[in-house]
């Protein structure tokens, strides 16, 4: 039995049930240009007509800062989603007051409604109790679908929740059920793999994963400033000098955890960032003065497939290199390659997330072939961190 409610735990025949969604999607324009979240609400939404709710949309969109943007306005995103779920999709140009409460009231059993953006009130991220329980007074029930906003304490993702009945939808069930299969009971051994390009961005995820994971892969920008606490002369590469004594701290706690942590056996150079330039594979402590490392070397790669073949569990957020510029996207796309062939054969449960780890394994073009891919940045990076999100938190029986 999970933790949480979930639909299963709501009788929602003929009820009006408010769902907290992730719409804020790329656009251009008023053109939604990748509708992945989109997609992610439908098992949720469908259920719901399919049990004969009322159903009533809320999303934020950007950051217009409790002020009413036209640009930011989610109307060309109900129009999107009446694409993808098949069927009308209402929507309303307020998300409390008299033409929501007149909107809801309109509503038939199976029908779908679209809020307007919760953010264009103060009280949504002041989680303000009076903003609460404006958005409450349109539902008899909640249900939460959206872990990428599950980190934000706002009205619409917490305060809401206080309220009314509530419970995970299918798209948050879903991702915190893999969340779990990774950090809460994992088939063992695990590795993590955490990259970016620095230490203080993830200092909190390295930490808790020492505690957490057998084996732990540092990439990215980050692994230069573990190479320069163990004396590496890295060249020109970025690092954080400052923060040597702290990766000086987390060698030595993964080294009482019994966490093996991974480093570049060997690294890839250039004296210029930049597409395609000149570039030649060296140890990491033969970095010439005026070379910065981008990414790791062939060795290094194969080093972590092997460990990653003796692994149950992989958990990865961050890219292992410079990426988004060729040719350093070659050890991040090999080892998604890799962690993907290991789970189809039924070997690896692999969950990825963070959006340049998304980013990365579609351009490898395995994102499907991955036990689960999560679209949540913020979100899943404090989850891998150990802190309790608010939005999940409220849902807990």
């Amino acid at each position: 039995m999970t933790a949480f409610h979930t639909l299963d735990d709501l009788d929602v025949a003929g009820k009006r049930v408010l769902v907290r969604v992730d719409f804020n999607v790329p656009m251009e324009g008023a053109r939604v240009t990748d509708t992945t979240r989109l997609d992610r609400a439908v098992p949720t939404v469908r259920e719901l007509i399919d049990r004969n709710a009322k159903v009533i949309l809320m999303s934020h969109f950007g950051r217009p800062k409790g002020a009413r943007v036209p640009e930011m306005s989610l109307r060309p995103v109900a129009e999107a989603f009446e694409g993808v779920l098949g069927r009308p999709v209402a929507f309303v140009d307020d998300a409390v007051g008299d033409n929501a409460e007149a909107a809801v009231e309109a509503l038939s059993a199976g029908d779908v409604l679209l809020l307007e953006n919760t953010r264009f009130y103060p009280g949504e991220e002041k989680n303000d109790a009076e903003f609460s329980k404006q958005l409450a007074a349109l539902g008899d029930l909640y249900v939460n679908d959206a872990f990428s906003a599950a980190h934000r304490a706002h009205g619409s993702t917490e305060g809401v929740a206080q309220i009314l009945p509530s419970a995970a939808g299918r798209s948050m069930q879903r991702e915190l059920d893999y969340l779990a299969l990774a950090l809460a009971a994992p088939e063992r051994p695990v590795m993590a793999v955490v990259g970016g390009a620095k230490v203080s961005t993830k200092l909190d995820v390295l930490e808790h994963l020492t505690a957490k994971a057998d084996k732990l892969v540092v990439g990215g920008g980050m692994a230069n400033t573990f190479l320069l606490a163990l004396g590496a002369e890295i060249g020109k590469s970025l690092a954080e000098a400052d923060l040597v004594p702290t990766a000086k701290a987390i060698l030595e706690k993964a080294k009482a955890e019994g966490c093996e942590l991974l480093l570049p056996k060997d690294v890839v150079v250039a004296k210029e960032f930049a597409p395609n330039p000149e570039t030649r594979v060296c140890a990491p402590d033969d970095v010439a003065a005026d070379e910065m490392i981008l990414d790791v070397g062939p060795d290094s790669v194969d080093h972590y497939a092997e460990e990653l073949e003796s692994c149950k569990t992989l958990l990865w957020n961050g890219p292992l290199g410079a990426f988004e510029t060729p040719p350093f996207q070659t050890a991040t796309v090999e080892l998604a390659k890799f962690a993907a062939k290991l789970t189809l054969e039924e070997k690896l449960t692999s969950i990825a997330g963070g959006g340049d780890t998304v980013a990365a394994v579609n351009m490898a073009g395995v994102a499907d072939d991955f036990t689960y891919v999560s679209t949540a940045g913020g979100a899943f990076l404090e989850y891998m961190e150990g802190k309790a999100l608010p939005g999940v938190e409220a849902l807990k029986k």
